[in-house]
């Protein structure tokens, strides 16, 4: 069985680390790709795309405040593109405002997570999340 291949899109380091390390835990095998802003996310996209749709990530985890693009014009961007339309998106994010939440499906996001403050809970998020995405849900064959 391949690891699934997850882009997480985080400027906090120890968010990243938390992230990781909750990966870690859940016992999912995963190739956790991270990108620091939205344009360096944006284009790790394309240039896997460019190379081969079997490169681009399963899953995408995208904060929304990001530095240089934020989560909202990486969504418009990724749900835009005919390569990386079909890949889901994961809003993992602090905020839980209303605007956000709405933008965010407006722009065809997956889901809506607002982080939890208790590191247990995070962990429980992750692997709950993890459970879904890659034993429950069915994602889509890279084209």
């Amino acid at each position: 069985m391949r690891k699934s291949k997850i882009l997480l899109v985080e400027d906090n380091e120890g968010d990243i680390v938390l992230t990781t390390e909750a990966f870690e835990e859940a016992d999912f095998k995963t190739n956790l790709i991270v990108a620091r802003n939205g344009k360096e996310a944006l284009n790790y996209l394309a240039l896997e795309g460019r190379n081969s749709s079997l490169n681009l990530p399963d899953l995408i985890l995208l904060d929304i405040n990001l530095p240089l693009l934020n989560g909202h014009e990486v969504l418009h961007h990724i749900k835009q593109n005919k390569f990386t339309k079909h890949i889901p998106v994961i809003i993992l994010t602090t905020s839980s405002s209303s605007n956000d939440i709405n933008a965010t499906y407006d722009n065809h996001a997956n889901c809506f997570i607002t982080k939890p403050a208790d590191i247990n809970e995070f962990f429980d998020v992750i692997n709950s999340l993890s459970k879904f995405w890659f034993k429950i849900a069915k994602l889509p064959t890279q084209q």
